[in-house]
């Protein structure tokens, strides 16, 4: 549509605006009463038949039981006029229903209200339903409320359109035309529903943490800065709620989760937004083991009560969440991949050894920062080799110490921590691990931090020394979680970028 064009829909929907009020129409009324949505009538009466409709409009209102009359409001999605009559589509985000309108049947008022319509208004309609000549359900209008104008022209053709931004940007109209996209989040809304109906029925009690904290801690990750004026001090927006969840559990809150808002100064990829919602859930007495059982429980359970199967397409790949899921160690799983690659068996005990281990990444062409020990280039080796691949639900086990500071060592193992991610589809899902709650050894694991941010590391972690203390008051054993809402719609939802399940997902300014 050319820039003229759109310019002269503007100025007749204007000029329609004006002949509305000269009616003494209000354009943007305070409310309408509904008898039925459209999903409603479309859900109770859209497998009668023609006879079936006459029959009830026969009936009186006071005989009870269906009634073929029926009053409910919608946008204008189509207009098809023929003088004394017209045709509109209306719909209410989940169905559609036709309307019919017809000179005789409305008032002098109602009928010219009809022929100041435009593509995109909002109105409320009062009928009978029938059945047209080509069996189209019909509501044939004694009544029209007009109830708000639409002054923009709506894309007629939008699954034509090849610019996904435009329903990033202005996801209002993606919603108005596009009914796929509020399937998912219809789904978004029933994973957040089904998560805690999951945890609740378990024990754990929901809480709320704050958002702006004094240091960024729980996760290693980039921060957004802000500040608060009236304490002159400086705040982070919250990168995870995890020290703050522990925290409780040291207060005796035995089972404790939060369905979050985390923000991470980092870059945007299909699945990377700087906002993004997470699920954190603490569980005292119990270790990773038990909470790897407990997640693969949860999501087949989340999965069918937002889309009723547990068996997905994701891409070109059918996912089951039929558990058990499946179980690899990191080093183990890096090793194997590594030797695939370049065709030579590798020792276990190389992905061990920092001079083996950063020889085995440059065979392989992965770039290693100086000053990083073996568990983290084990884990970049994993990454780059293994990630992808990991299409079916998989629990990987056992990470290095290194990259893992909030976790409790293995105690046979002290390179390595009771931790697990959960991948689905090639990406993670969930994180988890048995916590750390040696305060001694925690302090020990924030100064390596504390020296790792000193070297140029923005994503190490800041020391937190009232969590320590809280933690010298005794936090007892406990598992924890953290779980991706928007990569668990992606997967359930067959989205291919995380902005397709984020309502506004950041965007770069035009």
């Amino acid at each position: 549509m050319s820039t003229v064009q759109e310019s002269d829909q503007v100025v007749q929907r204007r000029a329609n605006l004006d002949e509305l009020k000269k009616l003494g129409v209000d354009p943007y009324p305070h409310r309408f009463e509904v008898g039925a949505t459209i999903e409603a009538i479309v859900a109770e009466h859209g497998a009668r038949s023609a006879e079936e409709l006459e029959a009830l409009a026969r009936r009186s209102p006071g005989e009870g039981g269906a009634q073929a009359r029926t009053r409910t409001a919608g946008r204008i999605l189509a207009i098809r006029s023929f003088g004394k009559a017209s045709f509109l589509v209306i719909s209410d985000g989940r169905a559609r229903v036709q309307v019919y309108i017809k000179q005789d049947a409305l008032s002098e008022r109602d009928f010219t209200i009809s022929k100041l319509l435009d593509f995109g208004d909002w109105i409320g309609v009062e009928g009978r339903l029938f059945r047209t000549r080509t069996n189209e359900l019909t509501i044939w209008a004694s009544t029209l409320e007009f109830l708000a104008k639409c002054l923009l022209p709506l894309p007629e053709k939008w699954h034509g359109l090849q610019d996904v931004e435009i329903r990033y940007r202005q996801r209002y109209l993606d919603l108005v035309v596009n009914p796929d996209s509020r399937r998912v989040f219809e789904v978004r809304s029933r994973v957040i529903t089904a998560t805690r109906e999951f945890l609740i029925a378990r024990g754990f009690l929901e809480v709320e943490t704050p958002m702006m904290q004094p240091i960024a801690g729980g996760a290693l990750a980039r921060p957004f800065v802000t500040h608060h004026n009236a304490l002159d001090m400086r705040l982070y927006m919250r990168v995870a709620p995890e020290l703050y969840l522990k925290r409780l559990t040291v207060g005796g809150i035995e089972k404790v989760f939060e369905i979050n808002r985390n923000f991470r100064n980092e870059g945007i990829s299909t699945q990377h937004n700087p906002e993004f919602t997470m699920l954190e859930f603490y569980w005292a007495y119990a270790d990773y083991n038990d909470v790897m059982t407990l997640t693969e429980e949860m999501l087949p359970f989340v999965a069918q009560k937002a889309v009723g199967t547990g068996e997905l397409t994701f891409g070109d790949h059918a996912i089951s969440f039929k558990p058990p899921f499946r179980r690899l160690s990191l080093r183990e799983g890096a090793r194997a991949a590594a030797s695939k690659r370049l065709g030579v068996e590798i020792a276990p005990e190389a992905l061990r050894s920092r001079d083996a281990v950063a020889a085995l990444a440059s065979k392989l062409g992965i770039e290693v920062a100086p000053g990083t020990g073996a568990g983290q280039i084990a884990a970049e080796i994993f990454d780059k080799l293994c990630e992808a691949d990991l299409i079916q639900p998989t629990f990987v086990y056992d990470f290095p110490t290194e990259v893992s500071p909030l976790s409790k060592q293995k105690p046979d193992d002290p390179d390595t921590v009771e931790r697990f991610e959960l991948y689905i589809g090639g990406f993670e899902v969930a994180n988890a691990f048995s916590e750390l709650n040696d305060p001694a050894e925690q302090r020990r694991r924030f100064e390596d931090q504390l020296k790792r941010r000193a070297g140029g590391d923005e994503e190490a972690h800041a020391m937190d020394e009232d969590y320590i203390r809280a933690l010298e008051f005794g936090m007892p054993p406990a598992g924890g979680a953290g779980v991706g809402i928007d990569r668990l719609v992606m997967l359930l939802t067959n989205s291919p970028s995380i902005r397709d399940v984020i309502l506004f997902p950041l965007m770069r300014p035009k």
